[in-house]
This record gives structure tokens, sequence and C-alpha cells, in this order.
């Protein structure tokens, strides 16, 4: 993961995170100082009232309650971008909800 983090920044390609993300997983502790330093290279993408929607949206379109996963999916297609999960199935499963493919590849 930090080689492809490393190549992306190497490439002037700043890397994604959407703000829920980092919220499901961030809990301050000093064991988290590897994830800060990686968030540091990241750009944090807010979860404004038109991307909620829109990824509320996605999410009941579906039949899913994991909004994080909703978020990721919303942001990634909205962008075109490639999503690093471990979690593949999920994310892919919500956007062939509506008719589109998510590339995902494993950290």
């Amino acid at each position: 993961m930090w080689a492809r983090h490393r190549a992306l920044l190497t490439r002037r390609e700043v890397p994604t995170a959407p703000a829920p993300v980092v919220a499901q997983s961030w809990r301050g502790t000093n064991r988290q100082a590897q994830l800060a330093r990686l968030l540091t290279g990241c750009v944090i993408e807010s979860l404004d009232d038109e991307r909620a929607r829109s990824a509320g949206a996605l999410a009941a379109t579906a039949a899913t309650t994991d909004v994080v996963d909703a978020c990721v999916v919303e942001g990634a297609l909205r962008r075109g971008d490639l999503v690093v999960s471990s979690d593949h199935h999920d994310l892919q499963r919500i956007a062939s909800a509506v008719g589109r493919h998510l590339e995902v590849d494993h950290p």
C-alpha cells in the first residue's frame, strides 16, 4: 500500500479519502500514526449535502444500509477513480445496482 501511495504522489496524483471512511477508521490514538501519515498525502473529501443525498439514494437503490460504502462508490463513480479496498464485492454490488462498473483493486 505504501509503494502504491508513493507512486501516486510521485506522479502528482493525490489519492482521495472520503470523510466517512476516515471517520469509520479513525480512533484518535497514538497507535494510528501510520494511518495519520497515509492520510497526510490524501485529499479528504467532505460529505456535503449534495454528496450525502447522492450516496443515500445510491444506498437505497442498492438496498444497503452501509452508507460509508455508498459514499466510497458515489465518489469513485463521480470522479472515475480506482478504489483500493479489501471490500470489493460490496462496493461492486452497489455500483452494479445503478448499472455502473467500479474498478476495485486489493491493497
